[in-house]
């Protein structure tokens, strides 16, 4: 059973949600010959990305090692009341791949998300994002307020719960080597398209389609996420002035991630203007986000139900 608080400080309401089961990827239809490939412009960099439905705007932004197609039954499921949007960040399959760590940090990401935005005529949106795509949902929140109406993120706590583990938590920084591995000179030459994709070897559709979006991307622009915004040895917790959130938040965690422990969303509450639902997932690992679509999808429908209508 998922654990699931309604944070509205300083009140804490909690909902509870029988499931049974999870679903497997792939289950809904598939949406791959149905969506609309656009492409927006941020300052001479090309950010290729995919549309279905009409109504408020949904943007949704994955991480490493993805691209659009990770939203594929979130494009299914939300396009019949929403425009849902799926990006592919700089340096992944169809997206530009600029060349220097110094073109990937979260100016240049905050910015794209603001273009495809503005490509799509809309002012504002609900944004979305899994891991790598989390953290620069976070980061467009802070930044951009004035074009955020609700923030959704999975499987990444807010910037500075990671910090603060790091600093302090001596797990979160064993559990983070891959990351100090992935800022090491040379890392993207050990990374392969078929490594990468391995674990959507059950449904062979879906791996030849990472497999050639992998193949299609720059292993090198991927792991300069890492070298220009992962926090580096030595840790310290931050403590620059807090810029808070302004929009709704929705966060989803499973709780079996092996890399960013759940220590992190504590406090998260407190950076943030208005309400934080926080629905953390026994047995649901770091992609949750596609391991269990049967319940993220209704909730996530649910909230942004509620929000539209308050």
């Amino acid at each position: 059973m998922p654990h699931i608080a309604r944070i509205v400080a300083p009140t804490v309401v909690a909902w509870v949600v029988l499931m049974s089961g999870s679903s497997a990827e792939g289950q809904l239809p598939d949406i791959w010959d149905r969506v609309e490939h656009r492409t927006a412009d941020n300052g001479g960099v090309n950010i290729h990305y995919v549309t279905l439905g009409e109504g408020p705007l949904v943007v949704m932004i994955h991480g490493f090692p993805d691209f659009w197609y990770l939203w594929r039954d979130y494009l299914t499921a939300l396009s019949d009341d929403y425009q849902v949007v799926a990006m592919d960040q700089r340096g992944y399959n169809q997206s530009d791949k600029p060349t220097g760590v110094d073109l990937y940090t979260f100016e240049f990401l905050v910015g794209d998300v603001a273009a495809v935005i503005e490509d799509t005529g809309h002012e504002s949106a609900t944004v979305v994002g899994h891991d790598w795509g989390g953290v620069v949902a976070w980061q467009f929140a802070m930044q951009r307020p004035d074009m955020t109406d609700q923030l959704v993120v999975f499987n990444f706590p807010h910037p500075r719960g990671l910090q603060r583990e790091l600093a302090l938590n001596d797990q979160q920084r064993q559990n983070s080597a891959y990351a100090r591995r992935f800022q090491a000179e040379g890392a993207h030459l050990a990374l392969g398209a078929e490594q990468l994709a391995g674990r959507h070897r059950s449904d062979p559709v879906v791996y030849e389609r990472y497999v050639e979006a992998l193949r299609n991307s720059d292993f090198e622009g991927m792991l300069n996420y890492y070298k220009a915004n992962y926090p580096s040895p030595p840790y310290v917790e931050d403590d620059s002035p807090v810029v808070m959130v302004r929009a709704p938040v929705l966060e989803f965690h499973g709780l079996d991630d092996p890399y960013l422990l759940p220590g992190a969303l504590n406090d998260t509450w407190g950076l943030l203007e208005q309400d934080l639902t926080l629905v953390t997932i026994p047995g649901a690992g770091h992609w949750a986000v596609t391991e269990q679509t049967d319940f993220t999808i209704p909730m996530l429908e649910a909230w942004l139900a509620i929000q539209s209508a308050r």
